[in-house]
């Protein structure tokens, strides 16, 4: 697809680690996807590669040390790939790409292959990391999946996004999305309003997940109907799910018996996902967390699984990545 072409004489002879890189490509329209409006997304490259990039027609011209040069043609390489499947490049996706590439032999197209598809907004939510992957996949296999890693990974988003999937593909016939309504470090008084008005704000992530996905009139037919329903923790107790997706977010803020009185709601014909950070665990007095409790517990139960993420799998803004490391080193002085 692409053709290497010599070396860059002026440079080669004062810097001997130089070259470019030349891609010729034949299709115009593959060519502008990947290099993006206003030659976008061949700029963002330069984030993470010390390379120089000029675009002329549907031919790209990298100029750099071998060693980016050769990253930059592995990552272009696989962003064709995923053109050709028919997707639209963004700067994301050239995160991705990179991300994945530099922790894996595999390409990237092997992330697509565990794609949701959202009915009936007809958007395609894509694992962004090997891990999310492996999330997805256990999703659908076990019935109880418990995610634990740092802010940003995806844990809930793509909780959220199987929950829905699930729910227009009639596998369950409900969405229940929990969490504890714990402070995050600091004391917010006694808030005005209705009981639901009080807890809301300890819900918002879970409405804002929801109404990425699907657009807020008609997320809220389905919540004024009941099939989704979106409450704190404590209004699980007593109850049995049954045919229902339940998701419990920010569960690094449960107690002990919390977490053994969500986890045995679950009933016939459910599925029930658990995500949670125990960097960031909220409780007063140093109480456990059940959900750090919960990996010693239920370690070995068949049907149950954990999945673990890292810093690698963040999908905010690359310096979220940085963040993350700074405080796990800081915190391992």
């Amino acid at each position: 697809m692409y053709v290497f072409k010599g070396g860059y004489r002026t440079l080669l002879e004062e810097h001997a680690d130089e070259g470019f890189l030349r891609l010729s490509f034949n299709d115009i329209n593959i060519a502008r996807n990947l290099f993006g409006p206003h030659d976008e997304n061949i700029k963002y490259l330069r984030k993470y590669f010390n390379v120089r990039a000029s675009v002329r027609g549907n031919n790209l011209t990298i100029v750099g040390n071998k060693k980016d040069i050769e990253n930059t043609n592995k990552v272009i390489n696989e962003l064709q790939g995923v053109i050709k499947k028919g997707f639209i490049i963004s700067p994301s996706d050239i995160d991705q790409a990179v991300r994945y590439i530099s922790h894996t032999n595999n390409g990237i197209e092997e992330l697509y292959k565990d794609q949701i598809y959202l009915y009936p907004s007809r958007k395609t939510i894509t694992p962004k990391s090997k891990n999310q992957k492996a999330y997805i996949e256990a999703i659908k296999k076990y019935d109880i999946v418990i995610g634990i890693g740092p802010a940003g990974t995806g844990k809930t988003y793509l909780a959220m996004a199987m929950a829905l999937s699930s729910f227009y593909k009639k596998e369950v016939s409900r969405i229940i999305l929990t969490r504890p309504a714990i402070e995050a470090g600091e004391k917010l008084g006694y808030l005005p309003g209705t009981m639901y008005e009080k807890v809301n704000p300890y819900l918002r992530p879970l409405y804002d997940a929801l109404y990425d996905m699907v657009d807020m009139e008609r997320a809220t037919r389905l919540i004024e109907k009941g099939i989704i329903e979106i409450a704190p923790l404590a209004f699980m107790r007593g109850r049995t799910l049954n045919d229902a997706f339940v998701i419990l977010d920010e569960a690094q803020n449960t107690a002990s018996e919390q977490m053994k009185m969500f986890l045995t709601r679950l009933g016939f014909s459910s599925k029930t996902v658990v995500t949670g950070d125990i960097t960031q665990i909220d409780l007063p007095d140093k109480k456990a967390s059940g959900l750090v409790e919960s990996q010693s517990i239920l370690k070995g139960i068949k049907g149950i699984r954990f999945v673990y993420f890292t810093e690698r799998d963040v999908v905010r803004h690359p310096l979220v990545q940085k963040i993350i490391r700074a405080y796990e080193t800081r915190k391992s002085e």
